[in-house]
């Protein structure tokens, strides 16, 4: 080995390549697992759930090298996160198998409907535009597939399971718009208050066709209410910092997440 591979090497941070700086994806990755296995619990849904987990975890690696092979060079960082993303996808393939061995069959099509979403995301990432709308909504809404995917594994109803995602899919499309305008507002950016309304709007109509649908008890269209109504007149407040959203939004995740499973178990 050269000097200046040995140096290249020694400068290469494995926690750069390996761990995830969006800290609002690990509650949106979270959020669904734990809604699909609140609401039909099963060891198949659990092993999905984890697959989600190191899918997210695995996509930090995986960026890397997409961006590195897309501008044709080969780095000490590209070797490194080659490998860990290799290993991270062959633990989330073992898992997603082992859901299929032990009989759950039918949660594959949610996760097929979702594919083209995560495609999408990761087409940008490879081109280092990750931080933009589109792939942000896109990656969340597919994402959310998993909680659909997880109660199918547990032995839920084919409609329930599309109403859980069409409630992770609106959590994700009030916050995100809400999320980047208010990040602008912090930066005294240009921040038109109108694409953050509308989303709630979004939201409130994708909740509202799920319930109208019988998909979904009423309680969580009233969460989502609840959320859209806050978005709406927080983004006419003083805005407050990027950790307080943070926080905020979390809390109201974890308020739609509980809210959803126990009308539907009290159903």
């Amino acid at each position: 080995m050269s000097a200046a591979e040995a140096r290249e090497r020694s400068d290469v941070s494995w926690k750069a390549v390996a761990l995830p700086s969006e800290h609002g994806g690990w509650s949106l990755t979270v959020e669904p697992a734990v809604l699909g296995l609140v609401v039909a619990w099963s060891w198949p849904g659990l092993a999905l759930g984890l697959a989600a987990l190191v899918a997210f975890i695995a996509r930090t690696p995986l960026k890397v090298v997409l961006v590195d092979r897309w501008r044709h060079r080969h780095l000490g960082r590209t070797r490194l996160a080659s490998r860990i993303a290799a290993a991270e996808l062959a633990v989330g393939a073992a898992l997603v198998v082992a859901a299929f061995t032990t009989g759950a069959s039918r949660f594959w099509v949610p996760l097929v409907v979702a594919a083209p979403l995560i495609g999408l995301e990761l087409w940008y990432d490879m081109r280092s535009r990750s931080r933009r709308f589109v792939p942000e909504l896109a990656g969340t809404i597919g994402i959310g597939s998993v909680a659909a995917a997880v109660a199918l594994a547990g032995g839920s109803s084919v409609g329930l399971a599309w109403g859980l995602w069409a409630v992770i899919a609106a959590r994700s499309v009030a916050a995100i718009p809400y999320v980047r305008t208010q990040i602008l507002r912090t930066r005294a950016k240009p921040s038109p208050r109108w694409r953050s309304d509308i989303a709630q709007i979004m939201a409130l109509l994708t909740v509202g066709i799920a319930w109208a649908l019988g998909l979904i008890p009423l309680a969580p269209v009233a969460s989502i209410a609840v959320l859209a109504a806050f978005n709406i007149w927080a983004v006419r407040a003083a805005p407050r910092p990027a950790v307080v959203i943070g926080i905020q939004q979390m809390i109201f995740g974890i308020a739609v997440v509980a809210t959803t499973a126990i009308s539907v178990l009290a159903a």
